[in-house]
Parts: structure tokens; sequence; C-alpha cells
């Protein structure tokens, strides 16, 4: 039996086949459980996680939308602090819809271009 999980990552699969990202050009990878939303800028070429970003830290009474917001201008920032700009946005596999739109959304708000 196929789980919802499982398809998912079928998804994220072949996306992954045709996209990579570059040190010019990182690959800005979302992954969201039930409570958290994690993101990282990586380098393909040598398999590095440049910049990272969680709602683990400082989660208070926010709703997961709000987190959402605040790790998208996270790695923005961290972004920005190393000097990228341009990103290839890999969303893992989810649809473009709730906490990966808002994320998504602050990140470019904060600078980043995808």
């Amino acid at each position: 039996m196929i789980t919802k999980n499982d398809s998912r990552k079928i998804r994220h699969n072949r996306v992954r086949a045709k996209i990579s990202g570059t040190l010019e050009r990182p690959r800005l990878s979302v992954f969201k459980s039930n409570k958290y939303m994690y993101a990282q800028l990586i380098n393909d070429e040598k398999g590095e996680t440049l910049v990272s970003a969680s709602s683990l830290v400082g989660k208070g009474d926010k709703s997961l939308m709000d987190q959402a917001r605040e790790v998208g201008k996270k790695i923005a920032e961290g972004g920005k602090e190393k000097g990228i700009t341009k990103v290839v946005f890999d969303k893992s596999g989810y649809m473009y819809a709730g906490r990966i739109k808002a994320l998504a959304d602050a990140a470019r708000e904060g600078g980043l271009i995808f």
C-alpha cells in the first residue's frame, strides 16, 4: 500500500532528477513536519549545506503559517549574508500552497529570486 508520504517522495525524486543546486544558484530545499518547517540552501556539486533555517527555535505561540514565514525570512537573511540572491526552489514533492507558499513568499520578500 502506497502512503501519502510515499507518493510525495516519488514526486520529490522525479523533480530532483531534473534540478540541482550550484554555488552560484543553490537549491532551496523545504521540508515540513506536523509541527515544524525546515529550509536549506544546498550546493549539490559539493554536497554541502550553505545556509539552514528552521522553526525549532523560538516557536512560542505562533501559528504554523507565521512559523513558515519566519523560516523564509531567516533563510533569505542567511543567503544575503553569504552573497546568494538567486536560488532554485525545491518544494520536495509538496503542493505549492499553505505553509510552502508562505515560506516561498517570505523568502522572495527577503530578497531571494526564484
